[in-house]
């Protein structure tokens, strides 16, 4: 099962959209968002997409009621999401995760750092898919995770300024 992962998206809103038209044209069958959002403005673009969508706030997300209009399914972490037959576990930071959480994951998917992380620890795949915004790093990063490996790619993001 291919699932769309993004993080770290900062209200640019071209990214987001160049993130949501990659996971449609690559037919994702769900996405997971783990947090730093910032303005409800920002979680339009991501309602363009017709499957599940799984997000956590992030430590930025500031407009929680607003943010919560918009994406009714938001939680603070750690959220545990059952795709593919694989334990995800999705939390903003790696940090905030408890030992146990971590190990009873298959995939523990977080963000935070703006970095990219697409590594196995211990038979378990960590995954940070930078940041969509590429405010810090110059790059506009989200990730395609494939269950069945697991495995996941990391994509570079050209968004247009529209």
């Amino acid at each position: 099962m291919l699932v769309g992962v993004i993080s770290d998206s900062h209200d640019r809103l071209p990214a987001i959209r160049a993130a949501i038209e990659l996971f449609i044209a690559r037919k994702v069958r769900a996405i997971i968002h783990a947090g730093d959002f910032i303005a409800p403005f920002s979680i339009k673009p991501l309602l363009k997409f017709k499957g599940p969508i799984y997000a956590t706030f992030g430590n930025n997300d500031g407009e929680r009621t607003g943010l919560l209009k918009q994406l009714p399914q938001l939680v603070d972490g750690p959220l545990w999401v059952g795709l593919g037959g694989r334990a995800i576990l999705v939390h903003h930071f790696l940090g905030w995760c408890t030992p146990a959480d971590v190990a009873a994951a298959d995939i523990a998917i977080t963000g935070h750092t703006h970095e990219v992380v697409n590594r196995f620890d211990d038979k378990k795949l960590l995954l940070n898919p930078g940041e969509c915004c590429g405010w810090q790093t110059g790059r506009c990063t989200v990730a395609i995770l494939d269950t069945d490996g697991p495995s996941a790619e990391v994509c570079e993001l050209e968004p247009l300024e529209k």
